[in-house]
């Protein structure tokens, strides 16, 4: 039996597994970079700025807790590919907001990005590893 370590030497998983760290990555960015903005530049009071801390970590894992179900559902009941492509280009409109959030400096426009982020990843989720028997061995 194969190591699964073996998969990242086949060509036709690098797609997806940069695709998945990339997912991943872009999330925990975007939250790390608004609240290094909010705690440096925004506040100067360390009781808000532990407050904004805090609703920025509730609001980064609220949508994995509110979506996760449908996004399994969803991902076994409609074609993957569509799902896919509808994702991925609304990670990159949702990523564009947070831009204009953090540029503005907005703390709504943050927070509605990092939601949004996150129920995007809810559910890209599911059909990430839903995907993988259908382009593996």
């Amino acid at each position: 039996m194969k190591s699964g370590l073996s998969l990242l030497n086949k060509r036709r998983f690098l797609p997806i597994f940069v695709t998945q760290f990339l997912n991943a990555f872009n999330d925990n960015f975007f939250k790390m970079a608004m609240v290094i903005l909010a705690t440096y530049t925004i506040y100067d009071d360390p009781k808000i700025v532990a407050s904004f801390n805090a609703w920025a970590a509730g609001i980064f894992i609220l949508p994995f807790f509110l979506f996760s179900a449908m996004a399994g559902q969803l991902s076994d009941s409609i074609d993957k590919r569509r799902v896919i492509l509808f994702v991925k280009t609304a990670e990159i409109v949702i990523m564009m907001i947070g831009a204009v959030g953090i540029y503005l400096e907005s703390v709504p426009i943050m927070f509605a990005a990092l939601f949004l982020i996150t129920t995007q990843s809810t559910f890209f989720g599911p059909i990430k590893y839903g995907i993988l028997p259908q382009h593996l061995d």
